[in-house]
């Protein structure tokens, strides 16, 4: 049986390797669906805020209203630069490429199973027409393929 959850949150980001509109800094309102695999075990599987009460806080905490930034990124030294000398803390969600969205999706698709749930699939809707679904096979894929892996490890709030 498969669960779906839907969930929201904003974020700046901008991808410096392009040479078009998406190398300057902008921000979306991304949407990701997960699509869950649960075994029924009675009456119900899972309690829908069983996925809420650890995807929503993490997702609050980690990425909505932060800048996801390719530490490779020269503005990402930057902004550390900016955040020691002026003691802000902005809210930086790091990643070892890209910020694409297929890398976003492989990133929030290992936190999320990390979190002990079983992801089938992620979709993660970028603009009101692109979205990309992102299953367990491209995930499988990609991390033996080793194409993009985090910074730190994941911290799961209970």
């Amino acid at each position: 049986m498969i669960i779906q959850k839907q969930y929201k949150f904003y974020a700046a980001h901008r991808n410096e390797e392009l040479q078009d509109k998406c190398r300057n800094l902008h921000g979306h309102r991304y949407g990701i669906v997960c699509h869950f695999q649960v075994q029924r075990t009675g009456s119900y599987s899972t309690l829908f805020s069983d996925f809420d009460d650890k995807i929503g806080p993490f997702l609050k905490e980690y990425y909505d209203h932060g800048m996801l930034i390719n530490v490779s990124d020269p503005l990402y030294a930057t902004l550390k630069n900016h955040m020691e000398v002026h003691g802000e803390d902005l809210k930086l969600r790091e990643f070892q490429g890209p910020t694409s969205v297929e890398n976003l999706a492989h990133q929030l698709f290992t936190e999320i199973t990390q979190m002990g749930f079983e992801l089938v699939r992620l979709d993660v809707q970028e603009t009101d027409t692109s979205v990309i679904s992102y299953d367990r096979n491209d995930w499988e894929r990609d991390n033996a393929a080793q194409v993009f892996s985090q910074t730190e490890p994941v911290k799961a709030t209970s």
